[in-house]
């Protein structure tokens, strides 16, 4: 059975950074995206950043890029989403999600299978 783990969500003022861990368990797949999504109170849930797996590249909004970086660690089986600069708008739950095929853009989360149970992300102004 698949699982995924999220953690290191917290409170922070605007200008701070957090990083965000996804530990993947129970996944056999030799390819797989895995992405971050975020969903603040009253809005949809919105695409952040995916990677794909085996190295096969990294894609963001626009919204995060050059602030947010995902990355993955491959025997730890774990990923990452290291966040710069936060703002305000940032604040919102930070989900990990999986699906068994590479994408070329964040996409949506009706693309992904797999999900974590969130960790929440409060930026202070």
């Amino acid at each position: 059975q698949v699982q995924l783990v999220e953690a290191g969500g917290g409170s922070v003022p605007a200008g701070g950074s957090l990083r965000l861990s996804c530990v993947i368990s129970g996944y056999t797949q030799s390819t797989r995206s895995v992405a971050w999504f975020r969903q603040a109170a009253g809005k949809p849930r919105e695409g952040v950043a995916t990677t794909n797996s085996p190295y096969g590249g990294t894609f963001y909004a626009a919204s995060v890029k050059g602030r947010f970086t995902i990355s993955e660690d491959y025997e730890k089986d774990t990923v990452y989403l290291e966040m710069n600069s936060l703002k305000p708008e940032d604040t919102a739950k930070y989900f990990c999600a999986a699906s068994g095929s590479w994408r070329y853009d964040v996409g949506t989360a009706t693309e992904y299978t797999y999900w974590g149970q969130g960790t929440q992300v409060t930026v202070s102004s």
